[in-house]
Parts: structure tokens; sequence; C-alpha cells
């Protein structure tokens, strides 16, 4: 069989890094090891995020990875904000989760819905020094999110809203909100309006901030609403097609909750691999034991089939692909493997991943939200089931 030539020669995985990516993730990963390292533990124990390293987020572009230069952000791709969640949750998954929430929700909704007038008013501050999150949950509307019962009434020149929304992350340091609210309850899923609130208009209070188990230096908190003044230029997109927002939002917020917990295993995995080799029992390393070679041969197979997965599905959202059942998919897979591979990582360090000395420990703890938020793996199997039963 003749060689292949340069025109028969099969096309490169759309997995496959080029050279400004692999400089663009390489240069996240150093920020992570020699910046945001160090400060980790003591964030996990106060619960509290470290200013100083969201600054250098903004000094950095990655609060604006995707947003045009010529609102200050960076002009890079959907795949790039998925190499820095990746590569800052490998270190820390709280620090993964602001960036994720801040380029995949709120800077991707901005960028997609909004009007002029709003890009420019908006979109240079996402980029310089504003946070922002994503406020759809409340207390009886979780994965039934459209049974939302925050109220929005047109009082003249303003929409007054009125409610309650629970575990909003990034809440305690944003100042602007994606928030969705329904303008008519009994026009269902149709009456659900997104607004763009600033945590300065009158009414606007951000409540309790939760103690989580896990990813506990990210913020979650309630928001409350008490006759909350908005003005009615700040409706995101149109009245009543809030709905539509939310779900095209998630869907791509979901590929960034994969990347979340990939780099979360590989953390993970990581600290596993040069334990194995450190520790001794029976006068030698217990990575020379089979049983143990074998449990980071199959984590590191997990691992790659995860990482394939969401490269694949970022690919995709790049190319203006349809890409809903493969982030379900990714999503899905990624958390199962996060979990697991925490959870043996904490058993080759025997007694002493049970302790808090060890990182391997946080890692487990932080792992179990991917299975949950922004869609639970019922959800997301569900969601995989309708499209691959068509």
């Amino acid at each position: 069989m003749p060689e292949a030539t340069a025109q028969t020669a099969a096309p490169a995985p759309l997995v496959a890094l080029t050279d400004d990516e692999i400089l663009f993730r390489d240069t996240v990963r150093q920020f992570a090891d020699e910046s945001l390292r160090p400060h980790v533990k003591e964030m996990d124990e106060k619960g509290v995020f470290e200013k100083s390293l969201i600054e250098q987020f903004f000094e950095l572009g990655l609060m604006g990875i995707e947003v045009p230069e010529q609102y200050g952000g960076g002009a890079g791709t959907f795949f790039e904000a998925i190499l820095a969640v990746e590569e800052l949750s490998r270190v820390d998954p709280s620090a993964g989760v602001i960036v994720d929430v801040q380029n995949t929700l709120v800077n991707n909704a901005l960028l997609h819905w909004t009007t002029q007038d709003q890009k420019k008013r908006y979109l240079p501050r996402m980029c310089k020094d504003t946070v922002g999150a994503y406020a759809l949950s409340e207390a009886g509307s979780g994965s039934d999110a459209f049974a939302l019962q925050t109220r929005a009434e047109l009082k003249g020149s303003e929409y007054v809203l009125n409610g309650q929304k629970l575990w909003i992350t990034n809440a305690k340091e944003a100042d602007v909100f994606i928030l969705l609210a329904t303008v008519d309850l009994s026009a269902g899923y149709k009456g659900i309006t997104a607004f763009i609130v600033e945590k300065s208009f009158p009414g606007f209070t951000v409540g309790k901030k939760e103690d989580k188990l896990g990813i506990r230096a990210s913020s979650t908190c309630e928001l409350i609403l008490d006759d909350c003044r908005v003005p009615k230029e700040n409706v995101l997109g149109e009245v009543g097609k809030g709905y539509k927002i939310a779900i095209e939002t998630l869907n791509e917020g979901r590929i960034g909750i994969g990347a979340q917990m990939l780099g979360l295993a590989r953390g993970a995995w990581e600290f596993a691999v040069k334990y194995a080799r450190e520790r001794k029992q029976f006068g030698r390393a217990i990575a020379e034991f089979q049983g143990i070679q074998f449990q980071i041969a199959q984590m590191a197979t997990e691992i790659e089939a995860a990482r394939m997965l969401l490269y694949n599905c970022a690919r995709m959202k790049d190319a203006g692909m349809s890409f809903l059942k493969e982030a379900a998919m990714t999503k899905l897979y990624s958390s199962q493997v996060a979990e697991r591979v925490a959870s043996l990582c904490v058993e080759i360090y025997g007694g002493y991943g049970f302790t808090k000395d060890y990182p391997v420990e946080k890692f487990f703890r932080d792992s179990k939200i991917g299975k949950i938020y922004e869609g639970t793996s019922n959800m997301q199997l569900q969601t995989i089931a309708k499209l691959v039963m068509k």
C-alpha cells in the first residue's frame, strides 16, 4: 500500500491543539502552579477566594477570553476558555468555576443576546474588573428550572423584581448578574425573561453564603429581590424569551463544568502518581505493585477519554455545529470520572488521604458538585436518551 501523500493524509483530530493554544494553556498552567497553588489550602479552610487572584485573572485576560478586542477582550475562542478552566481546576476547582461562569455563562449571554448599547455598557467592564454571576435557580426550581417564581412587573420605565434566588455561584464577588424572572406566571416558560441586574440596583441584596462540602472558596449565595428596580433597557434579549437564553447558555456552560471536572481529575491523579512513587511498603515503592499500576492506568485512560469528549465538544461549538448531545455527554462523563478518580486517589494515599494535610481529600470533596450543578447527571442522561433514540 503506498504511503499517504499530503493530499490523502487524514486531517488532524479535532482535539489536537495548535501552537497558539499550547502557549495559552502553558501560560495558564504556569500561573496556576506558581500564583494560585500557594493560596489553595487557606482559601478552602476560610471559604473565601483571594481577591488579588481575581485581579490577576483580569490582568491575564482570563475573564474576557472570547470578548472581541473592541470591548477589551482577548478575541479568543470557546476552546481557549475551556483550556483555562481545565488548567485552573487542576490546581483548584474553585478558581476554575469562577472563570467558567464568567466566560461560558455571563459573557456568553452578553455576547449573543445583548443590544449594541448593552454590549458597549457591559462587555468592557466584564473584561476589566467586573465579576459576573448567573441567577436562575430558586428554592422550588432546580432541575425544573422553569418553575421559577421570581416576578418582574413593568412600572413605567422600570421593571420591579420580587423573589429569591438560591445557590448562585460568584454571587459574593459579582457586580453584574444575568437574572431570570417571569413577567407572567400563567404563561409558564413563555413568561420567563432575562435581565441584566447590577448589585447596586435598589432592592437587590446578596444574602447568606452557603457553607459547602467542596469548592469552598467559590462563593455560593442567595439573592434577595425586594422591589428591585431594573431599567427597562436592561432586558436581555426579548421579553418572554428568557427560557431560550437559559437553555442555550446552559448548554455551553455544561462544557465548562466538564473542563472543571477534567482538571480536577488530572490534579488528583498527578498527586497520586507522585505519592505512589515515593511511598514505600514491604521494601519498595507502592508504584511497583501491579495492583497500584492497574489503578493508575485505569484512571489515566478515563481521564484521556473525558478529555477527548470535552475537546471535541468545544471544537464543535466553535465550528457552529450542534453540540447538545455532546455537551450532555461531556458533563455527565467528566463528573463521573472526577468522582471516581478523586476517590481512588484518596485510597492510594491510604490513611494520609483521609486527612486534610494532603491535597487529594479536597479534590474528593470538590468532585461531588460536578454531578449536581448546571444540570444533574439524571438530567444529562435524559437529554442524551432523547437525542440518541430519535
